[in-house]
């Protein structure tokens, strides 16, 4: 599809009110300028950057990767996860979440 096609169905969806007039704006803006949104999200960049790490981890390495992530020491991460643990065990769930969905170094 080339670029014109694309922006003039921007353009029929914001006349039929699909769009709102900020939404046919920036969707406009990455049509025109591929890239420079990729900066716009840094925490988005950080989450993918996330990994678990295989050096400092006693069970699965998930605070070690949270500490290389934040610069928070990775005690400080154990010590959260364990009083999450004591309030209804929500500390082990995201745990054992984290373990599953975050990919190893």
């Amino acid at each position: 599809m080339s670029l014109s096609d694309e922006l003039g169905k921007l353009s029929e969806l914001h006349q039929r009110g699909a769009l709102t007039d900020d939404e046919y704006t920036r969707a406009k803006q990455r049509l025109l300028h591929p890239g420079e949104g990729s900066q716009a999200l840094p925490v988005l960049a950080a989450v993918n950057a996330l990994r678990r790490s295989r050096e400092d981890r006693w069970v699965a390495g998930v605070c070690g990767g949270l500490a290389k992530s934040t610069a928070v020491e990775s005690w400080v991460w154990r010590l959260a996860f364990a009083l999450l643990l004591l309030f209804g065990g929500a500390g082990l769930l995201v745990y054992v979440l984290m373990w599953i969905f975050v990919p190893a170094e």
